[in-house]
């Protein structure tokens, strides 16, 4: 199926991004004590695709430096990541919904990424992972 004939919707979490004071200290806790296999990032979590079994999906977890602009101008501690299909087309509903949308999509070796503001003034992130 082509990306054009997907209907333009968010498909699951993509990352969990939040505020630490101590970002290596935050990941080298959760690695100690829950087990969770940090790298300099954070960490990956992958599944199975339910639909598609032999397709691997990920979560990201990662702490960000207290204060980091990458969440601007949401004044939130916290930023998600959504995964979506057919983000150009999601995108184009959006402005024509009112949507704020802060940047142009952004084509890297993980996929597709645009960055939008829901009601509340949280930053969201919209990723189209590469080959999807």
């Amino acid at each position: 199926m082509k990306t054009s004939d997907k209907i333009p919707k968010v498909t699951g979490i993509g990352g969990i991004f939040f505020f630490s004071d101590d970002p290596k200290k935050t990941k080298d806790w959760y690695s100690k004590n829950l087990g969770i296999d940090t790298t300099e990032w954070g960490a990956t979590f992958e599944s199975r695709n339910l639909a598609d079994p032999d397709e691997i999906e990920s979560v990201q977890w990662s702490p960000f430096q207290t204060g980091s602009s990458y969440f601007s101008p949401s004044k939130k501690e916290f930023m998600i990541n959504y995964r979506v299909q057919n983000i150009e087309a999601l995108v184009k509903n959006l402005r024509e919904n009112g949507v704020t949308i802060f940047d142009d999509i952004e084509d890297s070796d993980y996929g597709k990424f645009v960055h939008i503001l829901d009601p509340d003034g949280s930053k969201i992130e919209l990723w189209e992972p590469a080959g999807s």
